[in-house]
């Protein structure tokens, strides 16, 4: 048999669908949700088949040929680390620099990390994208992002 990239990444896809379909059914509903067409664990079940059946899908027809095999020499696991690492920093500067300065550091990291070296091209790529997601979740869609540690310690809000 011929394990090719296709059948990994659809048994890690169907790896995680089994387990978000898992705690889906822990999600707590009111008492006599159960009777309801549409409840908290709806829309998390209909994901969870719906990534599980695309998982099989994408095991059933995954090519099998050698041209296509699994070769771990042609992978850079150094930047794997490096990009694990960045998501660590972007957890950590989340609470202490809030919600915006983190994912703007986040994203020229990772842009630098993936070979983009000119400032301009990372700050145009970086800013408004940052910019964009913090106007959405914050304005639009009303979700409080805390402004983090440092910000609250010096402006005392």
């Amino acid at each position: 048999m011929t394990l090719t990239k296709d059948h990994i990444g659809g048994l890690v896809f169907l790896c995680l669908s089994v387990a978000y379909g898992y705690y889906a059914g822990q999600i707590p509903m009111f008492p006599g949700d159960e009777f309801e067409p549409f409840h908290a664990q709806t829309l998390p079940n209909a994901l969870a088949w719906a990534g599980g059946l695309l998982s099989i899908a994408l095991l059933v027809t995954a090519r099998r040929d050698r041209q296509h095999r699994l070769r771990l020499g042609g992978y850079d696991f150094l930047l794997v680390a490096y990009l694990l690492i960045l998501v660590v920093i972007f957890a950590i500067a989340l609470e202490w620099v809030g919600f915006l300065l983190s994912t703007l550091i986040f994203l020229i990291g990772g842009y630098w990390l993936l070979g983009v070296r000119d400032i301009k091209t990372l700050l145009i790529a970086s800013v408004p994208f940052a910019a964009g997601i913090w106007f959405v979740l914050s304005q639009l869609l009303e979700i409080y992002l805390a402004p983090g540690r440092l910000f609250t310690m010096i402006f005392g809000g």
